[in-house]
């Protein structure tokens, strides 16, 4: 098929004016002016209008299993709190809570764009029939922990890769995530590098997420400390920051996505880039929490890749006025507003080009160019040039339509 519209944003390229995309199977063929497209005689034309054309976004880091919590967690005093409060939740749902909550958040993020999620799963039993009752390109995380888990290292992840062994998927995928530093063992991460070099598997993992987990490991104390001391050895604690943790027991690498990093000692950020990690950014969660402002520029200025994610719902506000729903542009607008030196265009390419690169699919996804899959969306956006990802950052509601692996995921309105 070929798809014409007024603009086309490739994102690695500059913007089409009256373009069009030409598609064959699941991927793009070309992406030019409208009078340059040529295609075989019979290929459906789909003319969209005064739209924008442009990459499904990349949301780098989300939980659609805790969808549905939104707002029944009562703003915490500090991070422990949250934790201990979601831990208390989690205990009182059921298979079926959880498998609607997934659900719930799927659709969230194809209404507002979103083509490829990279989702942590704590229930894995809800795969794969979750996959295939939603559209979206989905690469599911398996959660481990190991303080509470009462089994061994090589237990847990031998019966983790099991899960995704038998997992299959047309572009659905599934790879590793130990949940967090202090969460899990050394002997855990070892084996988890291991394992994913092995099998040339991304990585996921909440790192350095809060001021606590960061006293935890580089100072041995504050409150996730105290609470941790009786249930985890600590051995590990008092030997740097979590960044270091990492390094130490062979996680960092080009495989890993490191999510949140919002406290940084002296030569994390370099080691990051050396090692050649990805770091998943989420705004409101990190708004929520009212962390530290995000070391964005000591990220960026060394080279490493940052993009964007949503996070859970039960780490996002509400208002009175309405619920707050996963959605990639109202974390590109809290972001904007928190880094108002960061150029809009730069922004655009957290949610887009970033977070295919992040995901290992750099070239595949997060942008419009010959070869990539046809993963895009419409927005009624007529923005000038020098306006448009301005526009975009700040576009709000749902989008026009959007396609995924080829295929409609949301059929725009060419009435």
């Amino acid at each position: 098929m070929i798809l014409r519209a007024r603009t086309i944003l490739p994102i690695s390229r500059p913007p089409l004016d009256n373009g069009a995309v030409r598609i064959t199977g699941s991927r793009i063929a070309a992406a030019a002016p409208w009078k340059e497209i040529r295609g075989p005689s019979g290929e459906e034309i789909f003319d969209l209008g005064e739209v924008l054309l442009m990459p499904g976004l990349v949301n780098a880091h989300c939980h659609l299993d805790y969808t549905d919590m939104r707002g029944q967690i009562p703003r915490p005093k500090s991070f422990p709190d949250w934790i201990k409060a979601l831990l208390a939740l989690k205990a009182q749902w059921t298979y079926s809570d959880y498998a609607q909550s997934w659900l719930h958040g799927a659709k969230m993020l194809v209404r507002r764009g979103v083509t490829t999620v990279a989702d942590i799963e704590a229930v894995p039993e809800l795969l794969p029939e979750v996959w295939t009752a939603t559209p979206l390109r989905v690469v599911s995380f398996l959660e481990m922990t190991g303080v509470r888990a009462r089994r061994s290292a090589p237990e847990i992840l031998k019966e983790t890769v099991e899960r995704i062994d038998l997992l299959s998927h047309e572009i659905s995928s599934a790879a590793l995530s130990p949940h967090a530093p202090y969460s899990t063992t050394a002997d855990l991460l070892r084996a988890t590098a291991a394992k994913s070099r092995q099998r040339r598997w991304r990585v996921t993992m909440h790192v350095s997420e809060s001021q606590a987990e960061f006293e935890m490991f580089t100072h041995r104390r504050g409150p996730l400390y105290d609470w941790l001391r009786r249930q985890r050895d600590t051995s590990d604690c008092g030997l740097g920051s979590p960044v270091q943790h990492l390094q130490r027991n062979g996680l960092l690498g080009e495989n890993l996505l490191a999510v949140h990093v919002n406290y940084l000692a002296e030569g994390d950020a370099e080691l990051l880039a050396r090692r050649k990690v990805s770091v998943a950014h989420c705004p409101r969660s990190h708004q929520y929490f009212q962390h530290d402002p995000f070391p964005f520029a000591k990220l960026s200025n060394v080279g490493v890749n940052s993009c964007l994610g949503t996070d859970s719902l039960v780490s996002v506000a509400s208002t009175r006025r309405q619920k707050p729903e996963l959605d990639l542009f109202a974390e590109m607008r809290a972001f904007s507003a928190a880094h108002d030196d960061v150029p809009p265009e730069t922004i655009v390419k957290l949610a887009t080009l970033n977070g295919g690169r992040a995901l290992g699919m750099a070239g595949k996804i997060g942008q419009l160019i010959p070869g990539t899959f046809a993963d895009f969306i419409a927005l009624p956006i007529a923005a000038k040039e020098k306006d448009l990802f301005e526009s975009i950052v700040n576009y709000s509601g749902e989008v026009a339509g959007s396609m995924i692996n080829g295929k409609w995921a949301l059929r725009p309105n060419l009435g």
